[in-house]
């Protein structure tokens, strides 16, 4: 009687970890960005995957929490407006960035929700939160939020004490600068107003004062008529 050796069956690996610098498609980052549950931020940005490393609380945290709460308020004035925070877009097929926040107009606007829950197409504002002017945020991401047609794009420089609000132009990004009164105020989302000085300094109750004084401006007024006649006719 002949024996046969046993033959040791290896169970496949569902699928290989997400990592740093992985060139993937974006079929292929969706899948293993699912298969790890444990990972809360990971980008694929010209094709090539990066992963946040842990976020510090002055740096990132805290910053973070300002935009979030500048950015809710307006929502909360703004039918026809949403907010996101560190939602994934699927923006073409090579890029599926992660941004600290968007607004998306929610009738007519360049983007939407997709049937399985991810932004599909480009915000009209992005906000990311960066370290410094060295980051990815102000090189490849720009590059493709600008090809993408994201309208409006924002990046707080923390390590630098500069905020960048960028609007298309002519299909070129042209930095807006502050008001005669310090404030920035968005071309694409009306009475979104920011003090840059106030937000840089920590000063969040005046953000906020300034902000409720765009929400009250005749221009915000007319643009929730505008977004609720676009919302009626989509019903």
């Amino acid at each position: 009687m002949i024996t046969r050796p046993s033959t040791m069956i290896i169970p496949l690996s569902t699928l290989p970890p997400l990592e740093n610098g992985d060139k993937l498609t974006c079929a292929e980052f969706e899948r293993r960005y699912h298969a790890m549950p444990e990972v809360k931020k990971a980008e694929l940005i010209e094709g090539i995957v990066y992963m946040a490393s842990p976020l510090r609380f002055r740096s990132h945290g805290k910053p973070h929490a300002y935009i979030m709460g500048w950015l809710a308020l307006y929502e909360s004035a703004t039918p026809g407006v949403e907010l996101g925070d560190n939602a994934t877009v699927r923006l073409d097929a090579d890029n599926e960035p992660q941004p600290d926040a968007c607004l998306l107009i929610t009738h007519e606007g360049q983007a939407r929700v997709s049937d399985d829950d991810y932004i599909e197409g480009a915000p009209e504002l992005i906000v990311e939160v960066a370290a410094s002017s060295v980051s990815l945020d102000l090189h490849d991401k720009l590059k493709v939020y600008r090809r993408n047609q994201v309208q409006e794009y924002l990046v707080w420089r923390v390590y630098d004490a500069e905020f960048d609000w960028f609007n298309l132009q002519q299909g070129e990004y042209v930095q807006l600068a502050p008001n005669a009164d310090g404030v920035i105020c968005s071309q694409v989302f009306p009475g979104l107003w920011l003090e840059k000085a106030a937000l840089l300094t920590g000063n969040l109750a005046k953000v906020l004062e300034v902000l409720q004084q765009g929400l009250t401006s005749a221009e915000h007024q007319s643009f929730v008529e505008n977004l609720a006649t676009k919302g009626k006719g989509d019903q």
